[in-house]
């Protein structure tokens, strides 16, 4: 097995800036509004440090995925206060279009956070479940325990690349797309071994195996197998919806603690297995990712340098 150069680094991409994160120091790098670079530690809750038992295998991948959401989501609000993207106090009027359009995106950051997992339990298991009863009902027939568990996944990761395919047409969020692809080639970049200059980390590629993009798809793959393993153990039990919706949202942990495990592999390890599981996540980083310009790479360098990185085995990107 070829085993390839592996760090423990990650990231995240901002408004305007970017978190890296290594298992000794998370700090964030951010544009101003007046072009400088304001460099941050973030405060990060890492409960797989204070309690052992939550750093074992499976189980580190569900505390890691809550962990992310929670840190990614208050770094995301301090970026935006950093950039001065939603700073409207300075002396003189702000122009119109831009106070709506900070009021804007603030207004959609709150209502993602509380709307954000309803709507994915909406979209994620119960939508893709009627369906797949409407059209069995639809043609008199019953569908296998894989085709259901096919038929299902396949709903799902198409509302999930439609959704990321939609948004990426926004100014806002492409410019995110673009600070996504300066952190994958920075990281790249440290990992080959080379110099952190923006002329090397330029030339890196944007498609990183360790994506959290990758490990969205990983689960909805993930998620197929489980599917047809539960309805053959428990026979008849896809035919009560509520029962069976219920099942898939208890079994959401157990899903995200193999695609973790499962992620980490692909980024420490290069061989034809991992490069056929990690093809999906890194033909939809085509989308997530996009190519920055230099001031973009001289943020991600910054926010990389401020990590005091050493070489260990953990975390993901």
């Amino acid at each position: 097995m070829s085993k390839s150069k592996y760090t423990a680094i990650g990231g995240q991409a901002l408004i305007e800036g970017i978190m890296m994160k290594s298992p000794d120091k998370t700090a964030m790098a951010v544009r101003t509004k007046d072009g400088g670079i304001d460099i941050s530690e973030v405060l990060e809750l890492n409960l797989r440090k204070k309690y052992k038992i939550l750093a074992l295998p499976i189980i580190r991948g569900v505390i890691a995925f809550a962990e992310s959401m929670i840190n990614g989501y208050k770094a995301l609000m301090l970026s935006a206060e950093k950039s001065g993207f939603t700073d409207f106090e300075e002396e003189g009027e702000e122009p119109l279009e831009e106070k709506k359009q900070g009021l804007l995106v603030s207004i959609v950051m709150v209502v993602g956070v509380v709307l954000g997992v309803i709507l994915a339990l909406v979209l994620f298991t119960a939508l893709p479940r009627y369906i797949v009863g409407g059209l069995e009902t639809l043609f008199s027939t019953e569908f296998s325990y894989i085709t259901r568990a096919l038929l299902e996944q396949a709903l799902k990761m198409s509302v999930f690349v439609a959704y990321v395919w939609g948004v990426s047409f926004m100014k806002d969020i492409r410019r995110t797309f673009m600070y996504h692809g300066a952190e994958h080639k920075t990281i790249f970049c440290y990992e080959k071994g080379m110099e952190l200059t923006v002329e090397n980390v330029r030339a890196q590629r944007r498609f990183h195996p360790r994506c959290g993009t990758s490990f969205m798809i990983l689960m909805i793959l993930i998620s197929v197998i489980i599917s047809t393993i539960v309805q053959i153990l428990f026979n008849g039990i896809y035919d009560n919806a509520l029962v069976w919706i219920l099942i898939k949202i208890l079994l959401i942990p157990l899903t995200c603690g193999i695609g973790f495990e499962i992620l980490k592999l692909c980024g420490k390890y290069d061989n034809i297995l991992t490069r056929i599981i990690s093809a999906p996540g890194l033909w939809l980083q085509r989308i997530t990712t996009q190519e920055p310009d230099d001031g973009m790479i001289e943020i991600a360098i910054a926010a990389f340098n401020a990590c005091n990185i050493k070489e260990t085995e953990d975390d993901d990107i």
